[in-house]
């Protein structure tokens, strides 16, 4: 991929896509699959901050429906019928419960959620309900019964984050473009006023060579106001990022296989507590922060807060000692009235800002619609950059690993490759082996991720490519060499190499779970 990034010749790229996560990954295939000639560079792992970090749900968003904005639930549930066709291996469907604890709770929210069904219409699951309290605790066992009097139910669906990132890249290839990580942009080029590519730095070798493109796309998240600053220094800031915490639990504390969703919580946000690959997600918080940071802490407030809103909805009372990993990630929430204080407040819809130079700056959105976020940015991209005019074919477009029958198309992160994968499961004696007792992951994956996946650490396998990290992050930490082990002799790397990889990895680890 580097080598294909470089060897441009005398032709540039036609779409330079500066960010790998859910926006520039998007933006990278809408483009490709339209047939541009479309590069991608990040500069450190796809989908290494917020795009790994989200509450792993692809929805239509309940709590934008009750506060009216219609318009942006209606895109995203069509978003979310796209996605479970598309990728199936990746996406599924999950009923959620909302439990009624007032007189008044069940009908209101029975209602808001008939309005979200009819608003699914064709691209709609399974119709919402109504749920006796026998019913409810059927469905939650461990929900506080005290109080309880019934509940409504609905489907939604859930994904996971990083992967979907990995094989939006690995799609991108498919179509022919360029996806390259570990790749920083460090300049913009520029012809008089005109942007007309980068000026990268090859983080694993420190070379800075010039990638020259018709038209660059800012899709850097919660960096983005890096990168206008580097077009124009007086750029006046778009963001308002804002900090959500989830915490991760052992499947005791909600053993069904249904999610919870609480309309209300004491900061005015929706509380989710989603199964995930074995695990309970508990999230989330909304607390602004005054600068992006690559691996943002939680805040102890924050900690609090999530055990003790589980604690009043679960009869099982987590406490720290129980919480498997803890990870935050920052929305890049565009700014909008001064007067909307709280980020709880500001705008999830993206936004789209195309600069005196031509630098097109894609902003805010969220994972379900990053599919029509990249069709928004393409349309415009291509008219900074005169390329043909040529249609959207993304809604329709089978993501890599699409599987149409059978296990294949399970749930699982590798659909159609799953043979492939078995196949080098058995190259090796122990490679079919369990990573580790805890984790739902084999050897063999490791190799898979260093030899198909653009691995190049131990955190790319550890965090993203699987999800070791955030399903047990000391569980993780001990098969730390183990990774390193096999990435050094995958990658050709030394054992001074393998001792740096355990002890990075480390120090992001240790930031993963409560002392």
């Amino acid at each position: 991929m580097l080598a294909r990034l470089l060897d441009g010749g005398e032709q540039p790229w036609d779409v330079l896509v500066v960010g790998g996560g859910a926006s520039g990954l998007g933006t990278a295939v809408e483009a490709a699959s339209r047939g541009y000639r479309t590069a991608l560079i990040e500069g450190h792992d796809f989908a290494k901050a917020t795009s790994s970090r989200s509450t792993k749900l692809v929805h239509g968003g309940v709590r934008y429906l009750q506060r009216g904005n219609v318009a942006l639930v209606l895109e995203a549930l069509r978003e979310r019928g796209r996605l479970l066709r598309n990728a199936p291996h990746l996406v599924r469907d999950l009923p959620f419960v909302v439990p009624s604890y007032d007189w008044w709770e069940a009908p209101y929210y029975g209602a808001g959620l008939k309005l979200y069904d009819l608003l699914a219409g064709r691209m709609g699951l399974k119709p919402s309900h109504h749920l006796s309290r026998e019913e409810t605790l059927d469905q939650i066992p461990t929900l506080e019964p005290e109080g309880l009097r019934g509940g409504v139910v609905y489907q939604d669906a859930q994904f996971d984050d990083a992967r979907l990132a990995v094989t939006l890249a690995l799609t991108l290839a498919d179509l022919g473009g360029v996806a390259v990580n570990y790749v920083s942009a460090v300049g913009l080029i520029k012809e008089g006023d005109l942007v007309r590519g980068a000026r990268v730095r090859d983080e694993e070798t420190g070379n800075e060579p010039e990638v020259r493109a018709k038209v660059v796309v800012n899709a850097t998240g919660v960096f983005a106001d890096g990168l206008r600053r580097m077009d124009d220094p007086t750029s006046p800031p778009l963001l308002a990022p804002s900090q959500g915490v989830h915490l991760v639990l052992d499947r005791r504390f909600q053993p069904g296989e249904s999610a919870i969703l609480v309309p209300h919580t004491d900061d005015g946000r929706v509380l989710f507590a989603v199964p995930w690959h074995g695990r309970v997600v508990v999230g989330t918080t909304d607390t602004p922060v005054a600068e992006p940071a690559l691996e943002p802490r939680p805040l102890p407030e924050e900690i609090e807060f999530l055990l003790q809103h589980a604690a009043r909805y679960l009869i099982r009372d987590p406490g720290r000692a129980d919480v498997l990993s803890v990870f935050a990630g920052l929305r890049p929430l565009v700014r909008g009235n001064r007067a909307a204080a709280r980020t709880a407040a500001l705008s999830r819809d993206h936004t789209l800002l195309v600069s005196p130079s031509g630098l097109v700056t894609l902003a805010g959105g969220k994972w379900t619609t990053y599919r029509r976020m990249g069709e928004d940015t393409v349309d415009h991209a291509a008219m900074v950059a005169d390329l043909d005019e040529r249609p959207s074919r993304t809604a329709e477009l089978r993501l890599h690993g699409w599987a149409g029958e059978g296990p294949l198309r399970e749930w699982s992160g590798y659909g159609a490759d799953t043979p492939a994968l078995d196949r080098l499961a058995a190259e090796r004696p122990g490679w079919d082996e369990p990573l580790h007792r805890n984790l739902p992951y084999r050897v063999c994956e490791v190799v898979w991720a260093a030899r198909h996946e653009m691995a190049r650490t131990v955190e790319d396998v550890l965090a993203r490519r699987t999800r070791s990290l955030l399903l047990d992050a000391r569980a993780s930490m001990e098969i730390a060499p183990r990774v390193a082990a096999l990435l050094a002799e995958e990658l050709g790397w030394d054992e001074e190499w393998q001792r740096r990889q355990v002890a990075a990895y480390g120090e992001v680890a240790r930031g993963y779970w409560l002392d």
